[in-house]
C-alpha cells in the first residue's frame, strides 16, 4: 500500500477566525466552503472544519486542553527564517509556548499554537544525514 498523508484537519471554535489567521501567516484559502476551509501546503493540504462538528464526525467527545499529543511542524531553511516566521505567527494571535532555541541535535526551532490551540513547532535542522528540504519545500527522508 501507497503510504500518504493527504490531508491535516485540524477543529477550530470559528472557522472564519481560524482562516483568517492562517491567511495571516501566508496560507491560501483555495477553497472556502462556510463549514471547511482548504488550504493548500507543499505536499499535503490543511483543512480548518468546527470543531464540534469533527468532534461528532469522529463519534469522541469535544473536551480536552493541554497537550494533545500531537504537533504539526513547519521546516524552514535557516536560523534568522525560524525567527523571522515565528514572529510573524505572534504577531498574527499565535500564543508562544517555546520560543526558538539552538537545540541540541543541531537545530534551532521553537512551538507556538494558533488561535484554537493547535501546536505547531517552526523549525530549522541543518542536518542531511535523515532528511532534506528541496528547493520546493518538499521534506524528502533518506534511506538507511
Amino acid at each position: 500500500m501507497d503510504q500518504r498523508l493527504s490531508l491535516v484537519t485540524l477543529g477550530v471554535r470559528d472557522v472564519a477566525v481560524a482562516a483568517a489567521f492562517y491567511e495571516s501567516v501566508g496560507f491560501e484559502r483555495r477553497h472556502d466552503l462556510g463549514s471547511i476551509v482548504f488550504l493548500p501546503t507543499t505536499g499535503t493540504a490543511l483543512a480548518l472544519y468546527g470543531w464540534e462538528a469533527l468532534a461528532a464526525d469522529t463519534g469522541l467527545p469535544t473536551h480536552g486542553e493541554g497537550f494533545r499529543g500531537v504537533t504539526l511542524a513547519m521546516n524552514l531553511d535557516s536560523v534568522s527564517e525560524v525567527d523571522r516566521v515565528f514572529a510573524a505567527w505572534v504577531a498574527a494571535g499565535a500564543t508562544t509556548v517555546r520560543a526558538p532555541v539552538a537545540k541540541e541535535w543541531g537545530g534551532h526551532s521553537g512551538y507556538v499554537a494558533d488561535p484554537d490551540g493547535h501546536l505547531w513547532e517552526i523549525a530549522y535542522n541543518p542536518s542531511q544525514v535523515l532528511m532534506r528540504i528541496d528547493e520546493n519545500g518538499r521534506l524528502h527522508l533518506r534511506t538507511r
